[in-house]
């Protein structure tokens, strides 16, 4: 899915062309090693296994002085950057800008993920010299010199060197040390010289407390919150206490069945944590909604889902299936409400045949419409930056409007709001490409300022690899294609349904046929923006003006 290129500049400096030989050199002779590994030919058991674990230890090594290595080298590109970025002009609360970005992209990272090495790199070559030759020696690994870091973050400079020297000034002792005995001998050495220093960390931690959400396995997903102390353990408290009386009132579902379903009850406001009004993107083709295909669907920013899931969660059977394998109120006496009907409804989007990407939609307008936007978010899933996953925040385009960049489907790419900042930083470029092997993949090469590029691929949707087989056929799906005429496509399904309460009939579209009744969402006329007829069966409900789904920031 990711691509990379490195510089054509490396001739002007021959240490780096010597460095990086010498680096390629070693990765072919531990590849070849690997087929040489002592007991790898049939030897005796146990006979080589010391010279294995000598093996091991040294590569360990070679990690640790090879992450120092990184440090140094992240740390003079830092500098070098800013040096050029002040030459430029460019202002100075704004040096550094895409620097992060860059080292994420080099250490395949993503740039959240990248300002955290760059910051590691930063205080470990100039504040923390002895954890720097402990780890150049191979004595500690990365994460714990990024622990001794880590806890003395709060510390003035002088007093952080003096944490460093006590800690780490014996490689001896300090190789000898786990995790935790890093953290308590920094943290204890931290307090010694500056009491107030837990006060500062404590502040600060607590502004930095957030919510997240990330997915899980089997269709489940990890809501989690970093909270001060006494709060964490107040909400697990209360969602415990919960759980225990409604358990000793007869509630047939488990302890913690009961605490996540309080959790979501008194977080939305909710009744009940089954008749939650929210919507749920489904991506999925016409054979897995209506043929019974096994092929999964796709949840914009969650990832792949079985077939049968998806099917069920469009018929409403998901709710009364959770409900019956819990016990959910079974004999708790509570009753379920159900005062609200779902709205469901299938927008049919276009894939182009041989490759199942879909088509292009456009709008004269600098930002990107709301449907478009929707339609960028179903395409790329998460952040195009290489590496990177995050979800997506701003529509950004790829060649920037102000140099003539229209605001379309293939101009439009979705990027977290660190990666678009860093693009917007100076000689940054970006643009569409093509791909000689697959003609049509949605392909976006992104140039940092030292010549390094990137390409990022949109990932298949569903159908992608039945599209690319029945090309030549009939197809799976035909249906009046976006554009200045008509044009047949294989179909693709985005379905988005409102889960809050009694499931009404739906009536499914007729592939190959758009109905009549507008589209409150419909798909972009390319020719001057608007909306045209929609794909809305008569028999869906109309849309509830109150419920609006989140759509991404549009920036540039």
């Amino acid at each position: 899915m990711f691509e990379y290129s490195p510089s054509g500049s490396h001739q002007r400096t021959g240490r780096l062309t010597a460095g990086t030989a010498l680096v390629n050199a070693w990765v072919e002779e531990l590849a070849e090693d690997a087929e040489g590994l002592p007991g790898g030919d049939g030897e005796q058991a146990g006979e080589q296994d010391g010279g294995l674990i000598d093996h091991i230890r040294a590569l360990e090594e070679l990690k640790a002085a090879a992450a120092a290595a990184q440090a140094r080298a992240t740390a003079v590109f830092d500098a070098s950057q800013r040096r050029k970025q002040a030459e430029a002009g460019v202002l100075r609360e704004e040096l550094g800008r895409g620097v992060a970005s860059q080292i994420a992209l080099a250490r395949r990272e993503s740039s959240n993920r990248g300002g955290r090495l760059l910051g590691f790199a930063k205080v470990l070559t100039s504040e923390m010299p002895c954890t720097l030759q402990a780890l150049t020696l191979g004595r500690i690994s990365e994460w714990r010199a990024t622990l001794l870091v880590r806890e003395t973050a709060c510390l003035s400079l002088e007093d952080r060197r003096r944490v460093d020297e006590e800690v780490a000034g014996d490689p001896d002792v300090l190789e000898s040390l786990g995790d935790r005995q890093v953290i308590a001998r920094a943290r204890a050495a931290a307090y010694r010289l500056d009491p107030q220093a837990a006060v500062k960390r404590a502040a600060k931690a607590e502004s930095e407390r957030f919510v997240s959400c990330r997915p899980a396995p089997d269709t489940m997903t990890y809501l989690t919150g970093l909270l001060p102390v006494a709060q964490g353990v107040g909400v697990y408290a209360a969602l415990s206490r919960e759980a225990d009386r409604l358990r000793a009132s007869g509630d047939g579902r488990g302890r913690g069945q009961i605490m996540a379903d309080t959790l979501v009850e008194r977080v939305t406001g909710q009744s009940e944590a089954g008749g939650m009004k929210v919507e749920v993107q489904l991506v999925m083709s016409d054979r897995t909604l209506l043929g019974g295909d096994s092929e999964p669907a796709l949840v914009p920013g969650y990832g792949p889902v079985p077939a049968q899931w998806a099917r069920d969660l469009v018929r409403g059977r998901r709710r009364e299936q959770g409900a019956s394998n819990t016990g959910r109120h079974a004999e708790s006496g509570r009753k379920t409400k159900r005062n609200r009907q779902d709205e469901r409804w299938i927008r049919r989007l276009y894939a182009e045949p041989d490759t199942g990407q879909l088509v292009a939609m456009d709008s004269r307008s600098r930002l990107f419409p709301p449907s478009l936007g929707r339609f960028i978010a179903a395409r790329d899933q998460t952040c195009r930056m290489p590496w990177c996953g995050a979800p997506i925040r701003h529509l950004d385009h790829i060649r920037p409007h102000q140099d003539g960049g229209p605001t379309s489907l293939v101009n439009g790419q979705g990027l977290c709001e660190a990666c678009n900042q860093a693009k917007e930083a100076p000689d940054w470029k970006a643009r569409t490409v093509g791909s000689s092997r697959q003609p049509g993949l949605h392909i976006v090469e992104t140039t940092t300022p030292t010549g390094h590029t990137y390409r990022s691929t949109a990932p298949p949707l569903p159908g992608a690899r039945a599209v690319a087989a029945a090309r030549d056929g009939a197809g799976t799906g035909t249906g009046t294609g976006v554009g200045d005429g008509a044009g047949t496509g294989t179909g693709r399904s985005i379905v988005r349904r409102n889960t809050a309460g009694q499931t009404p009939r739906v009536s499914a579209c007729v592939p190959g046929r758009l109905h009549s009744g507008p589209d409150p969402g419909g798909v972009m006329d390319p020719r001057d923006g608007r909306r045209g007829a929609g794909s809305i069966p008569a028999a869906v409900p109309k849309r509830d003006p109150t419920v609006r789904p989140a759509r991404p920031e549009s920036r540039r």
